[in-house]
Protein backbone atom coordinates (compact mmCIF):
# COMPACT_ATOMS: atom_id res chain seq x y z
CA UNK A 1 0.00 0.00 0.00
CA UNK A 2 1.30 3.68 -0.61
CA UNK A 3 0.95 5.57 2.39
CA UNK A 4 1.48 8.48 0.20
CA UNK A 5 -1.72 7.83 -1.93
CA UNK A 6 -3.74 6.88 1.00
CA UNK A 7 -3.46 10.03 2.82
CA UNK A 8 -4.73 12.12 -0.61
CA UNK A 9 -7.13 9.69 -1.35
CA UNK A 10 -8.93 10.74 2.44
CA UNK A 11 -8.15 14.16 1.62
CA UNK A 12 -9.36 14.44 -1.64
CA UNK A 13 -12.39 11.89 -1.07
CA UNK A 14 -13.23 14.23 2.30
CA UNK A 15 -12.96 17.27 0.38
CA UNK A 16 -15.59 15.49 -2.05
CA UNK A 17 -17.96 14.88 0.82
CA UNK A 18 -17.79 18.27 2.17
CA UNK A 19 -19.03 19.29 -0.88
CA UNK A 20 -21.64 16.56 -1.42
CA UNK A 21 -22.94 17.29 2.30
CA UNK A 22 -23.02 21.36 1.25
CA UNK A 23 -24.71 20.63 -1.62
CA UNK A 24 -27.34 18.30 -0.17
CA UNK A 25 -29.21 21.06 1.77
CA UNK A 26 -30.01 22.29 -1.86
CA UNK A 27 -30.62 18.77 -4.02
CA UNK A 28 -34.45 19.33 -2.56
CA UNK A 29 -36.32 18.86 -5.89
CA UNK A 30 -36.27 16.63 -9.30
CA UNK A 31 -35.16 20.11 -10.77
CA UNK A 32 -31.83 20.19 -9.00
CA UNK A 33 -30.91 16.85 -8.51
CA UNK A 34 -30.97 16.39 -12.36
CA UNK A 35 -30.05 19.37 -13.86
CA UNK A 36 -28.96 21.82 -10.56
CA UNK A 37 -32.05 24.57 -11.34
CA UNK A 38 -30.38 25.70 -14.61
CA UNK A 39 -28.04 27.85 -12.08
CA UNK A 40 -24.90 26.90 -13.18
CA UNK A 41 -22.65 29.92 -14.96
CA UNK A 42 -20.79 29.64 -18.25
CA UNK A 43 -17.84 29.18 -17.26
CA UNK A 44 -18.00 26.82 -14.21
CA UNK A 45 -20.23 24.51 -16.32
CA UNK A 46 -17.67 24.37 -19.24
CA UNK A 47 -14.93 23.14 -16.28
CA UNK A 48 -17.53 20.78 -15.41
CA UNK A 49 -17.96 19.41 -19.12
CA UNK A 50 -13.94 19.72 -19.40
CA UNK A 51 -13.96 17.28 -16.58
CA UNK A 52 -16.48 15.07 -17.64
CA UNK A 53 -14.35 14.38 -21.01
CA UNK A 54 -10.62 14.37 -19.54
CA UNK A 55 -11.75 11.12 -17.84
CA UNK A 56 -10.60 7.76 -17.25
CA UNK A 57 -11.07 7.18 -21.02
CA UNK A 58 -8.91 10.14 -21.62
CA UNK A 59 -5.95 10.39 -18.90
CA UNK A 60 -5.68 6.76 -18.40
CA UNK A 61 -6.85 4.90 -21.55
CA UNK A 62 -5.22 7.68 -24.33
CA UNK A 63 -2.29 7.38 -23.13
CA UNK A 64 -2.09 3.63 -22.76
CA UNK A 65 -3.08 3.57 -26.85
CA UNK A 66 -0.65 6.41 -27.91
CA UNK A 67 2.25 4.38 -26.07
CA UNK A 68 1.41 1.09 -26.79
CA UNK A 69 -0.38 0.85 -30.50
CA UNK A 70 1.69 4.17 -31.62
CA UNK A 71 0.33 7.67 -32.71
CA UNK A 72 -2.62 6.18 -33.66
CA UNK A 73 -3.86 5.71 -30.45
CA UNK A 74 -3.97 9.34 -30.36
CA UNK A 75 -7.01 9.45 -32.60
CA UNK A 76 -8.87 8.07 -29.89
CA UNK A 77 -9.16 11.27 -28.25
CA UNK A 78 -7.76 14.42 -30.69
CA UNK A 79 -10.95 14.97 -32.53
CA UNK A 80 -13.04 15.56 -29.31
CA UNK A 81 -12.66 19.11 -29.73
CA UNK A 82 -13.63 19.22 -33.05
CA UNK A 83 -16.88 17.47 -31.95
CA UNK A 84 -17.21 19.83 -29.70
CA UNK A 85 -17.38 22.69 -32.26
CA UNK A 86 -19.93 20.85 -33.77
CA UNK A 87 -21.43 20.98 -30.52
CA UNK A 88 -21.30 24.34 -30.30
CA UNK A 89 -22.66 25.16 -34.13
CA UNK A 90 -25.46 22.70 -33.70
CA UNK A 91 -26.77 21.79 -30.23
CA UNK A 92 -25.66 23.86 -26.95
CA UNK A 93 -28.08 26.73 -28.36
CA UNK A 94 -31.30 24.49 -29.45
CA UNK A 95 -30.52 22.15 -26.36
CA UNK A 96 -31.15 25.14 -23.61
CA UNK A 97 -33.71 26.79 -25.36
CA UNK A 98 -35.93 23.19 -25.95
CA UNK A 99 -34.68 20.66 -22.91
CA UNK A 100 -35.60 20.69 -19.35
CA UNK A 101 -34.24 17.64 -18.01
CA UNK A 102 -33.36 15.63 -20.07
CA UNK A 103 -32.75 14.81 -24.37
CA UNK A 104 -36.06 13.03 -24.16
CA UNK A 105 -37.58 16.92 -23.73
CA UNK A 106 -36.08 18.22 -26.82
CA UNK A 107 -37.14 15.61 -28.78
CA UNK A 108 -40.60 15.56 -27.47
CA UNK A 109 -41.40 19.47 -27.32
CA UNK A 110 -42.07 18.08 -30.92
CA UNK A 111 -42.96 14.40 -31.03
CA UNK A 112 -44.89 13.64 -27.66
CA UNK A 113 -45.04 10.13 -28.68
CA UNK A 114 -45.07 7.64 -25.57
CA UNK A 115 -42.84 5.55 -27.95
CA UNK A 116 -40.28 8.03 -28.99
CA UNK A 117 -39.77 8.77 -25.43
CA UNK A 118 -39.55 5.28 -24.23
CA UNK A 119 -37.08 4.81 -27.40
CA UNK A 120 -34.63 7.83 -26.57
CA UNK A 121 -34.66 6.96 -22.81
CA UNK A 122 -33.44 3.54 -22.84
CA UNK A 123 -30.77 4.48 -25.69
CA UNK A 124 -29.62 7.33 -23.07
CA UNK A 125 -29.50 4.41 -20.32
CA UNK A 126 -27.37 2.08 -22.47
CA UNK A 127 -25.00 4.56 -23.81
CA UNK A 128 -24.64 6.06 -20.24
CA UNK A 129 -23.73 2.36 -18.90
CA UNK A 130 -21.39 1.61 -21.44
CA UNK A 131 -19.63 4.75 -20.54
CA UNK A 132 -19.90 4.36 -17.18
CA UNK A 133 -17.90 0.73 -17.36
CA UNK A 134 -14.93 2.57 -19.21
CA UNK A 135 -14.60 5.00 -16.12
CA UNK A 136 -15.42 1.85 -13.42
CA UNK A 137 -12.83 -0.46 -15.14
CA UNK A 138 -10.02 2.41 -14.78
CA UNK A 139 -10.97 3.70 -11.33
CA UNK A 140 -10.96 -0.06 -9.98
CA UNK A 141 -7.36 -0.50 -11.88
CA UNK A 142 -5.97 2.72 -9.74
CA UNK A 143 -7.44 0.95 -6.54
CA UNK A 144 -6.40 -2.05 -7.05
CA UNK A 145 -2.56 -0.56 -7.68
CA UNK A 146 -2.24 1.28 -4.72
CA UNK A 147 -3.97 -0.56 -2.26
CA UNK A 148 -3.24 -3.93 -3.07
CA UNK A 149 -6.70 -4.84 -2.91
CA UNK A 150 -8.64 -7.37 -5.27
CA UNK A 151 -10.53 -5.86 -8.52
CA UNK A 152 -13.88 -6.99 -7.05
CA UNK A 153 -13.67 -5.13 -3.93
CA UNK A 154 -12.13 -1.80 -5.52
CA UNK A 155 -15.05 -1.45 -8.14
CA UNK A 156 -17.77 -1.93 -4.61
CA UNK A 157 -15.75 0.94 -2.60
CA UNK A 158 -16.00 2.96 -6.45
CA UNK A 159 -19.58 1.90 -6.54
CA UNK A 160 -20.48 3.17 -3.35
CA UNK A 161 -18.56 6.23 -3.29
CA UNK A 162 -20.83 7.21 -6.65
CA UNK A 163 -23.77 6.35 -5.38
CA UNK A 164 -23.25 8.54 -2.31
CA UNK A 165 -22.69 11.61 -4.67
CA UNK A 166 -25.36 11.29 -6.76
CA UNK A 167 -27.93 10.17 -4.17
CA UNK A 168 -27.25 13.29 -1.78
CA UNK A 169 -26.08 15.87 -3.72
CA UNK A 170 -27.57 15.74 -7.16
CA UNK A 171 -25.95 17.63 -9.94
CA UNK A 172 -24.73 20.45 -8.36
CA UNK A 173 -22.51 18.32 -6.22
CA UNK A 174 -21.54 16.57 -9.34
CA UNK A 175 -20.89 19.99 -11.13
CA UNK A 176 -18.67 21.27 -8.11
CA UNK A 177 -16.43 18.17 -7.98
CA UNK A 178 -16.34 18.11 -11.80
CA UNK A 179 -15.11 21.71 -11.19
CA UNK A 180 -12.08 21.03 -8.80
CA UNK A 181 -11.28 18.00 -10.19
CA UNK A 182 -10.39 19.58 -13.72
CA UNK A 183 -8.37 22.04 -11.84
CA UNK A 184 -6.58 19.37 -10.09
CA UNK A 185 -6.15 17.39 -13.15
CA UNK A 186 -4.74 20.37 -15.08
CA UNK A 187 -1.68 20.91 -12.54
CA UNK A 188 -0.83 17.44 -12.25
CA UNK A 189 -0.85 17.58 -16.28
CA UNK A 190 1.60 20.72 -16.21
CA UNK A 191 3.79 19.04 -13.90
CA UNK A 192 4.52 16.22 -15.58
CA UNK A 193 4.71 18.00 -18.99
CA UNK A 194 7.54 20.00 -17.32
CA UNK A 195 8.98 16.66 -15.90
CA UNK A 196 8.88 15.00 -18.97
CA UNK A 197 10.33 17.81 -21.02
CA UNK A 198 13.08 18.14 -18.14
CA UNK A 199 14.71 14.88 -19.26
CA UNK A 200 14.83 16.11 -22.74
CA UNK A 201 16.00 19.85 -22.71
CA UNK A 202 12.73 21.21 -22.57
CA UNK A 203 12.79 20.09 -26.21
CA UNK A 204 9.51 18.41 -27.01
CA UNK A 205 11.00 17.21 -30.43
CA UNK A 206 13.33 15.16 -28.22
CA UNK A 207 10.60 13.21 -26.95
CA UNK A 208 9.85 11.77 -30.40
CA UNK A 209 13.31 11.90 -31.84
CA UNK A 210 14.39 9.14 -28.79
CA UNK A 211 11.39 7.21 -29.44
CA UNK A 212 12.27 7.47 -33.39
CA UNK A 213 16.22 6.53 -32.86
CA UNK A 214 14.82 3.57 -30.47
CA UNK A 215 13.65 -0.50 -31.33
CA UNK A 216 10.12 1.17 -30.82
CA UNK A 217 10.11 3.44 -33.66
CA UNK A 218 7.20 2.09 -35.48
CA UNK A 219 5.66 3.97 -32.76
CA UNK A 220 5.33 6.83 -34.83
CA UNK A 221 4.61 5.52 -38.09
CA UNK A 222 0.84 5.60 -40.03
CA UNK A 223 -1.24 2.24 -39.05
CA UNK A 224 0.27 -0.16 -42.23
CA UNK A 225 -1.81 -3.45 -41.06
CA UNK A 226 -5.03 -4.86 -42.82
CA UNK A 227 -7.51 -3.06 -44.20
CA UNK A 228 -9.89 -3.86 -41.54
CA UNK A 229 -7.31 -2.14 -39.15
CA UNK A 230 -7.43 1.16 -41.40
CA UNK A 231 -11.26 1.02 -41.35
CA UNK A 232 -10.91 0.26 -37.52
CA UNK A 233 -9.09 3.38 -37.44
CA UNK A 234 -11.55 5.63 -39.86
CA UNK A 235 -14.67 4.58 -38.02
CA UNK A 236 -13.06 5.47 -33.94
CA UNK A 237 -12.38 8.43 -35.65
CA UNK A 238 -15.86 9.00 -36.96
CA UNK A 239 -17.74 7.95 -33.86
CA UNK A 240 -15.45 10.28 -31.89
CA UNK A 241 -16.03 13.44 -33.70
CA UNK A 242 -19.85 12.47 -33.98
CA UNK A 243 -20.75 10.50 -30.88
CA UNK A 244 -19.61 13.32 -28.30
CA UNK A 245 -22.97 15.03 -29.69
CA UNK A 246 -24.91 12.13 -28.55
CA UNK A 247 -23.49 11.65 -24.90
CA UNK A 248 -26.36 12.10 -22.79
CA UNK A 249 -24.47 13.30 -19.78
CA UNK A 250 -22.25 15.46 -21.94
CA UNK A 251 -25.47 17.40 -23.49
CA UNK A 252 -27.80 17.40 -20.80
CA UNK A 253 -24.76 19.73 -19.16
CA UNK A 254 -26.41 22.34 -21.81
CA UNK A 255 -29.47 22.34 -19.38
CA UNK A 256 -27.41 23.04 -15.94
CA UNK A 257 -26.74 26.65 -17.10
CA UNK A 258 -29.31 29.85 -17.26
CA UNK A 259 -29.35 30.68 -21.04
CA UNK A 260 -28.37 29.90 -24.44
CA UNK A 261 -25.38 32.78 -24.01
CA UNK A 262 -24.29 30.63 -21.26
CA UNK A 263 -24.83 27.15 -22.79
CA UNK A 264 -22.34 28.75 -25.86
CA UNK A 265 -19.92 29.98 -23.24
CA UNK A 266 -19.71 26.15 -21.46
CA UNK A 267 -18.74 25.15 -24.74
CA UNK A 268 -16.10 27.07 -25.97
CA UNK A 269 -14.84 27.41 -22.07
CA UNK A 270 -14.25 23.41 -23.01
CA UNK A 271 -13.07 23.65 -26.11
CA UNK A 272 -10.00 25.46 -24.63
CA UNK A 273 -9.21 23.63 -21.82
CA UNK A 274 -9.26 20.10 -23.27
CA UNK A 275 -7.50 20.98 -26.83
CA UNK A 276 -4.69 22.33 -24.71
CA UNK A 277 -4.57 19.27 -22.34
CA UNK A 278 -4.49 17.18 -25.88
CA UNK A 279 -1.78 18.62 -27.03
CA UNK A 280 0.53 17.68 -25.01
CA UNK A 281 -0.45 13.68 -24.59
CA UNK A 282 1.95 12.29 -27.14
CA UNK A 283 4.57 13.60 -25.06
CA UNK A 284 3.01 12.20 -22.10
CA UNK A 285 3.00 8.89 -23.54
CA UNK A 286 6.04 8.67 -25.28
CA UNK A 287 7.89 10.27 -22.76
CA UNK A 288 6.90 7.26 -20.54
CA UNK A 289 8.11 4.30 -23.32
CA UNK A 290 11.64 6.44 -23.50
CA UNK A 291 12.00 6.45 -20.04
CA UNK A 292 11.29 2.83 -19.17
CA UNK A 293 13.32 1.85 -22.26
CA UNK A 294 10.94 0.99 -24.46
CA UNK A 295 7.29 -0.54 -24.52
CA UNK A 296 8.82 -4.19 -23.08
CA UNK A 297 10.16 -2.13 -19.80
CA UNK A 298 7.31 -0.07 -19.15
CA UNK A 299 5.21 -3.27 -19.59
CA UNK A 300 6.64 -5.06 -16.96
CA UNK A 301 6.45 -1.83 -14.74
CA UNK A 302 2.81 -1.44 -15.10
CA UNK A 303 1.40 -4.64 -15.70
CA UNK A 304 -1.73 -2.82 -17.21
CA UNK A 305 -1.63 -0.62 -20.26
CA UNK A 306 -3.96 1.38 -18.51
CA UNK A 307 -1.21 2.52 -16.08
CA UNK A 308 1.10 4.11 -18.27
CA UNK A 309 0.34 7.52 -16.85
CA UNK A 310 0.80 6.76 -12.81
CA UNK A 311 4.21 4.86 -14.07
CA UNK A 312 5.26 8.31 -15.63
CA UNK A 313 4.37 9.97 -12.29
CA UNK A 314 6.36 6.99 -10.12
CA UNK A 315 9.14 7.61 -12.58
CA UNK A 316 9.54 11.37 -12.36
CA UNK A 317 8.48 11.98 -8.73
CA UNK A 318 8.73 8.71 -7.22
CA UNK A 319 5.67 7.69 -4.49
CA UNK A 320 4.99 11.18 -3.98
CA UNK A 321 4.05 11.93 -7.50
CA UNK A 322 2.79 8.82 -8.02
CA UNK A 323 0.41 9.37 -5.47
CA UNK A 324 -0.61 12.42 -6.37
CA UNK A 325 -1.45 11.69 -9.76
CA UNK A 326 -3.07 8.72 -9.01
CA UNK A 327 -5.59 10.67 -6.27
CA UNK A 328 -6.50 12.95 -8.64
CA UNK A 329 -7.09 10.69 -11.56
CA UNK A 330 -9.27 8.91 -9.27
CA UNK A 331 -11.20 11.63 -8.46
CA UNK A 332 -11.81 12.37 -11.99
CA UNK A 333 -13.40 9.04 -12.29
CA UNK A 334 -15.52 9.63 -9.65
CA UNK A 335 -16.68 12.72 -10.47
CA UNK A 336 -17.55 11.72 -14.03
CA UNK A 337 -19.12 8.66 -12.93
CA UNK A 338 -21.59 10.91 -10.78
CA UNK A 339 -22.57 12.98 -13.99
CA UNK A 340 -23.14 9.64 -15.76
CA UNK A 341 -25.36 7.93 -13.01
CA UNK A 342 -27.43 11.30 -12.93
CA UNK A 343 -28.04 11.07 -16.91
CA UNK A 344 -28.97 7.46 -16.76
CA UNK A 345 -31.27 7.98 -13.51
CA UNK A 346 -32.72 10.95 -15.22
CA UNK A 347 -33.47 9.25 -17.84
CA UNK A 348 -35.39 6.45 -16.04
CA UNK A 349 -36.72 8.74 -13.86
CA UNK A 350 -38.15 11.43 -16.04
CA UNK A 351 -38.44 9.86 -19.61
CA UNK A 352 -39.46 5.73 -18.94
CA UNK A 353 -41.47 6.91 -14.73
CA UNK A 354 -42.62 9.94 -15.26
CA UNK A 355 -43.76 10.63 -18.85
CA UNK A 356 -44.24 7.08 -20.20
CA UNK A 357 -45.50 5.13 -17.36
CA UNK A 358 -47.07 8.15 -15.27
CA UNK A 359 -48.19 10.00 -18.20
CA UNK A 360 -46.60 12.75 -16.60
CA UNK A 361 -49.04 13.14 -13.84
CA UNK A 362 -46.87 12.18 -11.28
CA UNK A 363 -45.80 14.02 -7.96
CA UNK A 364 -42.02 15.56 -7.86
CA UNK A 365 -41.20 14.43 -4.56
CA UNK A 366 -42.15 10.93 -6.33
CA UNK A 367 -40.31 11.30 -9.10
CA UNK A 368 -36.92 12.08 -7.39
CA UNK A 369 -37.67 8.84 -5.38
CA UNK A 370 -37.16 6.82 -8.82
CA UNK A 371 -34.08 9.18 -9.41
CA UNK A 372 -32.49 7.85 -6.53
CA UNK A 373 -33.42 4.06 -6.94
CA UNK A 374 -32.63 3.96 -10.48
CA UNK A 375 -29.21 5.74 -8.91
CA UNK A 376 -28.53 2.55 -7.13
CA UNK A 377 -29.73 -0.04 -9.82
CA UNK A 378 -27.24 2.18 -12.49
CA UNK A 379 -23.91 1.65 -10.39
CA UNK A 380 -25.25 -2.15 -9.72
CA UNK A 381 -25.14 -3.16 -13.21
CA UNK A 382 -22.35 -0.84 -13.88
CA UNK A 383 -20.09 -2.59 -11.37
CA UNK A 384 -20.94 -5.98 -12.55
CA UNK A 385 -20.52 -5.07 -16.11
CA UNK A 386 -16.80 -3.89 -15.13
CA UNK A 387 -16.34 -7.12 -13.18
CA UNK A 388 -15.85 -8.86 -16.93
CA UNK A 389 -14.09 -5.60 -18.65
CA UNK A 390 -11.45 -5.78 -16.41
CA UNK A 391 -8.43 -5.89 -19.35
CA UNK A 392 -10.06 -3.81 -22.11
CA UNK A 393 -8.29 -0.89 -22.83
CA UNK A 394 -10.26 2.17 -21.00
CA UNK A 395 -9.92 4.25 -24.24
CA UNK A 396 -11.58 1.87 -26.23
CA UNK A 397 -14.47 0.78 -24.09
CA UNK A 398 -15.49 4.61 -24.30
CA UNK A 399 -15.43 4.88 -27.38
CA UNK A 400 -17.93 1.86 -28.04
CA UNK A 401 -20.39 4.14 -25.87
CA UNK A 402 -19.60 7.01 -28.13
CA UNK A 403 -20.26 4.85 -31.60
CA UNK A 404 -23.63 3.58 -29.96
CA UNK A 405 -24.70 7.29 -28.63
CA UNK A 406 -23.66 8.46 -32.81
CA UNK A 407 -25.66 5.83 -34.16
CA UNK A 408 -28.87 6.20 -31.78
CA UNK A 409 -28.89 9.98 -30.34
CA UNK A 410 -27.45 11.79 -32.85
CA UNK A 411 -29.72 11.21 -35.60
CA UNK A 412 -32.68 11.55 -33.47
CA UNK A 413 -31.37 14.77 -32.15
CA UNK A 414 -30.40 16.35 -34.98
CA UNK A 415 -33.22 15.16 -37.51
CA UNK A 416 -36.12 16.48 -34.71
CA UNK A 417 -34.19 20.37 -34.73
CA UNK A 418 -32.97 20.65 -38.72
CA UNK A 419 -35.51 18.23 -41.24
CA UNK A 420 -38.95 18.97 -41.43
CA UNK A 421 -39.98 15.36 -42.81
CA UNK A 422 -38.89 14.15 -39.83
CA UNK A 423 -42.08 12.27 -37.97
CA UNK A 424 -42.36 9.95 -34.57
CA UNK A 425 -42.30 6.86 -35.82
CA UNK A 426 -39.24 7.49 -38.12
CA UNK A 427 -37.36 9.02 -34.97
CA UNK A 428 -38.70 5.70 -33.28
CA UNK A 429 -37.62 3.19 -35.56
CA UNK A 430 -34.23 4.73 -37.06
CA UNK A 431 -32.73 4.86 -32.86
CA UNK A 432 -33.92 1.04 -32.28
CA UNK A 433 -32.17 0.14 -35.85
CA UNK A 434 -29.12 2.62 -34.93
CA UNK A 435 -28.89 1.10 -31.67
CA UNK A 436 -28.98 -2.70 -32.18
CA UNK A 437 -27.11 -2.33 -35.28
CA UNK A 438 -24.06 -0.46 -33.04
CA UNK A 439 -24.63 -3.49 -30.36
CA UNK A 440 -24.73 -6.10 -33.17
CA UNK A 441 -21.76 -4.87 -34.43
CA UNK A 442 -20.01 -5.21 -31.02
CA UNK A 443 -21.04 -8.64 -30.01
CA UNK A 444 -19.92 -9.91 -34.03
CA UNK A 445 -16.55 -7.98 -33.63
CA UNK A 446 -13.23 -9.60 -33.26
CA UNK A 447 -12.99 -8.08 -29.26
CA UNK A 448 -15.77 -10.52 -28.27
CA UNK A 449 -15.22 -13.49 -30.80
CA UNK A 450 -11.40 -13.52 -31.93
CA UNK A 451 -10.87 -15.27 -34.70
CA UNK A 452 -14.57 -16.42 -35.35
CA UNK A 453 -15.49 -12.67 -35.85
CA UNK A 454 -18.17 -12.26 -38.38
CA UNK A 455 -17.59 -8.70 -38.41
CA UNK A 456 -13.36 -7.78 -39.19
CA UNK A 457 -13.82 -4.68 -36.84
CA UNK A 458 -14.93 -3.74 -33.36
CA UNK A 459 -15.61 -0.10 -33.55
CA UNK A 460 -19.63 -0.12 -35.00
CA UNK A 461 -20.04 3.75 -35.89
CA UNK A 462 -18.93 3.18 -39.71
CA UNK A 463 -21.82 0.94 -40.05
CA UNK A 464 -24.24 1.75 -37.50
CA UNK A 465 -24.51 5.40 -37.53
CA UNK A 466 -25.58 5.79 -41.52
CA UNK A 467 -27.90 3.07 -40.94
CA UNK A 468 -29.44 5.08 -38.13
CA UNK A 469 -29.60 7.72 -39.91
CA UNK A 470 -31.20 5.98 -43.22
CA UNK A 471 -33.44 4.10 -41.39
CA UNK A 472 -34.74 7.46 -39.38
CA UNK A 473 -35.12 9.49 -42.93
CA UNK A 474 -36.52 6.53 -45.13
CA UNK A 475 -39.77 5.53 -42.71
CA UNK A 476 -39.85 8.99 -42.01
CA UNK A 477 -40.55 9.73 -45.64
CA UNK A 478 -42.41 6.88 -45.77
CA UNK A 479 -44.98 7.98 -43.19
CA UNK A 480 -45.59 11.46 -43.95
CA UNK A 481 -48.57 13.17 -42.39
CA UNK A 482 -51.40 14.17 -44.78
CA UNK A 483 -53.43 17.04 -44.80
CA UNK A 484 -54.41 18.86 -41.69
CA UNK A 485 -52.08 16.62 -39.47
CA UNK A 486 -49.52 17.63 -42.52
CA UNK A 487 -50.39 20.98 -41.76
CA UNK A 488 -50.47 20.81 -38.06
CA UNK A 489 -46.83 18.65 -38.47
CA UNK A 490 -44.94 21.87 -40.40
CA UNK A 491 -46.64 24.31 -38.11
CA UNK A 492 -44.76 22.12 -34.82
CA UNK A 493 -41.96 22.46 -36.87
CA UNK A 494 -42.03 26.20 -37.56
CA UNK A 495 -42.83 26.74 -33.70
CA UNK A 496 -39.81 24.75 -32.40
CA UNK A 497 -37.14 26.55 -34.91
CA UNK A 498 -38.29 29.56 -33.31
CA UNK A 499 -37.90 28.31 -29.98
CA UNK A 500 -34.89 26.98 -30.57
CA UNK A 501 -33.13 30.31 -31.41
CA UNK A 502 -35.31 32.97 -29.03
CA UNK A 503 -36.67 30.25 -26.49
CA UNK A 504 -39.91 31.97 -27.16
CA UNK A 505 -42.40 29.55 -27.80
CA UNK A 506 -44.97 31.52 -30.65
CA UNK A 507 -47.78 28.84 -29.53
CA UNK A 508 -47.59 29.87 -26.25
CA UNK A 509 -50.88 32.76 -25.39
CA UNK A 510 -48.53 34.33 -23.03
CA UNK A 511 -45.80 35.43 -25.62
CA UNK A 512 -45.30 38.85 -25.35
CA UNK A 513 -43.14 39.45 -28.43
CA UNK A 514 -46.21 39.67 -30.96
CA UNK A 515 -43.77 39.80 -33.87
CA UNK A 516 -42.75 36.62 -33.11
CA UNK A 517 -46.15 35.00 -33.10
CA UNK A 518 -47.27 36.64 -36.46
CA UNK A 519 -44.27 34.93 -38.07
CA UNK A 520 -45.10 31.47 -36.78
Amino acid sequence: MNTTAAVLFVIFIGATLVITWWAGKRNTSVESHLVAQGRISGKRNGLAIAGDLVSAATFLGTTAAIAFSGFNGYYYAIFIPMAFLLALLLVAEPLRNLGRFTLGDVVATRFPSDNVRATIGVSAVVVSILYVVAQFVGAALLVQLLFGIDYLWAAIIIAVLTTVYTLFGGMIATTYIQIVQTILLLIAGVVLIVLVLSNFGFNPMQVFASIKASPDAALLQPLRESPAAQWEQFSLIFGVTLGVLGLPHILVRFLTVPSAKEARSSAVTSIWIFSGFLIFMPILSFGAVSLYGGRKGLMEEVGNPNLTVTALGKYLGGDTLLAFVAAVTFLVILSSLAGLIIATSGAISHDLYANVLKKGRVDPKQQLTVARIATFVSAAIATAIALVAQQYNVAFLATLAIAVAASAMLPALLLTMYWRKTTAIGVAVGMVFGLLTALLVILQSPIFRGENAFIPISSPAIISLPVGFIVMMVVSLLTQPKGDEARKADAIFDRIRIKMVTKVDPGDPTTQDESIRIRA
